[in-house]
């Protein structure tokens, strides 16, 4: 089962691991919400492999492993070290076959690549630009809050209290989008089929950011996709439930 570990101790003394998941939070080192990440965690939950979280705030992600990547999630496996969700999805199918498969061969990892084209083109621009984009910054402690407000307002060119703006009336129309996927689960359990895929964790790594940073109740209760996900978050143990949802 994975615990958080201090990241001041793992910095400082270079403790060895067997395998370490390097973990965007703020304030609450316990909550960690970054899509990616949960891709990766949930990737390793899936293959049953034991693991550690090592709790990362945005202005600390440079620290992550003497600098070997500039995001996180950043995976070290022993001597192995791997940053972006999909690429340790890749690492861990090769790495250890014997366990269960996060593609279903190749044709499912060409098919993995489109589900997180059209997540990271319809979900998370949604997510970015609405309320949750407000309510991460509300969750960050304060040398957080000013890298996340500059870097942020750098992008969107206007302030983050712009950004959202008239994010309410944009739900009907992002509902809308989710047609292709509510389709596909009114007769599957799961993207993958009957049993769960890295497909099904790209998507539900950007549902569960917003469940994380967010109060707001953005899928009807009755939504195939809110249905769902609900498996989703009771898949290996309830790991996606082992972080509350934003109160």
């Amino acid at each position: 089962m994975a615990r958080c570990v201090s990241v001041i101790t793992l910095f400082s003394k270079g403790r060895a691991m067997s395998i370490t998941l390097y973990e965007l939070v703020g304030a609450d080192a316990g909550r960690p919400f970054s899509p990616h990440c949960w891709k990766a965690r949930m990737a390793l939950a899936h293959k049953g492999l034991s693991f550690e979280t090592v709790p990362v705030p945005f202005t600390k992600v440079p620290m992550v492993e003497d600098g070997f990547a500039t995001i996180v999630p950043v995976l070290r496996d022993g001597e192995q070290r791997v940053a972006d969700s999909f690429k340790i999805a890749e690492y861990l199918d090769d790495a250890y076959p014997d366990r269960p498969t996060l593609f279903g061969g190749e044709g499912g990892r060409a098919l993995s690549r489109f589900v997180e084209s059209w997540s990271q083109r319809t979900i998370h621009p949604f997510i970015s630009t609405s309320r949750p984009l407000l309510d991460i910054h509300g969750i960050l402690a304060e040398p957080d809050q000013v890298y996340f407000r500059e870097s942020r307002e750098r992008h969107f060119g206007r302030p983050l209290e712009q950004v959202v703006v008239g994010y309410e009336e944009r739900l009907d129309d992002f509902l809308d989008r989710l047609k292709p996927l509510r389709a596909l689960l009114e007769g599957r359990p799961f993207i993958g089929g009957e049993t769960p895929l890295f497909a099904d964790y790209i998507v539900f790594g950007a549902f569960q950011w917003l469940r994380i940073v967010s109060p707001w109740q953005v899928l009807p209760a009755s939504d195939a996709v809110t249905n769902w996900f609900e498996r989703c978050l009771d898949l290996h143990g309830g790991e996606g439930r082992k972080v509350s949802a934003a109160a």
